[in-house]
C-alpha cells in the first residue's frame, strides 16, 4: 500500500495539504492518534484500498514518540510509506492564527500548576510544539509553507505524488535572501555573487526565464562557471544521497530578490537533470 503521512507545525497547511492527497485518489484520515496507524492500514488492506493518507500532529503528542518504529514496520512488511513535514517561520504562524483568530491546540493544554487564565502565549505554544515534533521532522520532506498561498502549496503536494514513486525525487527551487533560505532546503547555493540584471532598466520587469535575461546571463563568465561547479557539485553527491534512501534532495538556489540569477540557474540545473533524474522546478518569489 502507497502511505503518505503528513505532519508539521500546527498552521503550516496539513488540511490543505490532506485536501491536495484527497483529490490525487487517496483514502484521507485527519487527526489519527499515531498507536492507531498499523490498525488502519491492516483495515485498509481489507478493503483493497491501495493509497492512504492520514495527517497527525501535536494533537496526539502522547503517542508521537512510537511513530518512527511504527513507519520501519510498514516499511518492513512491504508497504511504501512516506512522511511529509509542514512547516513555516513563527512569524508567518503567528499572522495564519491572527488572520482566522483559531486558538492553537497545544493552548488548551494545561499543565498541572496552571490555572485556566494561565494558558501559554501563541509564540511559546509554537516552539513547545516545535520541540515535541524535532524527532518526527527528521523521518520525511520537509515543506517550508511560509509565504506560500493555498492554491500554490496544494500545487506542490501534487507534483510530489506524482513523482513519489521513484526512488528520489530532486527539487530545484529559487527564492530571495531578503524573504529568508527556505526552511526544507537540503542544499544552498548563492549566486548574489553574480551580475544582477535588475539594474538593467530594461530587463529589471523581467525573471530568469525571459529570453533577454538569459541572454544576459549567458554572456558572463562567472555566470557558467558558477553554473558548472554547482550542477558538478550535486552530480558528485547525488549518488550518496539515493544510497541514504532519501525520497527528496532539495536544492535551493538563492538571488537577492529571487527573479534573475536564481531563476536562471535553477532553470538551467533542471534542465540538465531532467534527462536523468525526476526533477520538479520550484521558483518560490515568482510563485
Amino acid at each position: 500500500m502507497r502511505i503518505i503521512l503528513i505532519t508539521g507545525i500546527s498552521g503550516s497547511g496539513k488540511s490543505v495539504g490532506l485536501n491536495a492527497l484527497e483529490d490525487a485518489g487517496f483514502f484521507c484520515v485527519d487527526n489519527l492518534p499515531p498507536s492507531l496507524l498499523r490498525a488502519l492500514v491492516a483495515t485498509r488492506m481489507q478493503d483493497h484500498g491501495e493509497n492512504l493518507a492520514v495527517a497527525m500532529d501535536a494533537r496526539s503528542a502522547d503517542s508521537l514518540s512510537g511513530l518512527p518504529a511504527d513507519i520501519r514496520r510498514l516499511k518492513d512488511e512491504g508497504h511504501d510509506v512516506k512522511v511529509l513535514f509542514l512547516s513555516a517561520k513563527t512569524e508567518s504562524l503567528i499572522a495564519r492564527f491572527s488572520e482566522t483568530r483559531r486558538s492553537h491546540p497545544l493552548s488548551h493544554r494545561l499543565r498541572p500548576d496552571q490555572s485556566p487564565n494561565d494558558r501559554p502565549t501563541l509564540t511559546e505554544c509554537i516552539l513547545h510544539e516545535r520541540e515535541m515534533l524535532v524527532t518526527i521532522e527528521g523521518l520525511g520532506h520537509v515543506i517550508d509553507t511560509s509565504g506560500l498561498s493555498a492554491n500554490k502549496l496544494r500545487s506542490w503536494i501534487r507534483d510530489l505524488v506524482e513523482t513519489d514513486k521513484t526512488p528520489l525525487t530532486l527539487l530545484f527551487e529559487s527564492f530571495a535572501f531578503k524573504y529568508g533560505v527556505p526552511l526544507d532546503a537540503d542544499m544552498v547555493f548563492d549566486v548574489r555573487v553574480l551580475p544582477n540584471p535588475y539594474y538593467d532598466i530594461a530587463l529589471r520587469p523581467m525573471n530568469g526565464r525571459d529570453q533577454p535575461v538569459i541572454a544576459f546571463l549567458d554572456g558572463q563568465p562567472d555566470a557558467a562557471m558558477l553554473l558548472a561547479d554547482i550542477r558538478n557539485f550535486v552530480e558528485k553527491w547525488l549518488p550518496s544521497f539515493k544510497q541514504d534512501n532519501r525520497s527528496y534532495l532539495t536544492v535551493a538556489i538563492g538571488c537577492t530578490g529571487g527573479q534573475h540569477r536564481s531563476v536562471y540557474m535553477a532553470e538551467h540545473l533542471a534542465q540538465y537533470f531532467r534527462g536523468a533524474e525526476r526533477v520538479v522546478l520550484r521558483h518560490r518569489e515568482l510563485d
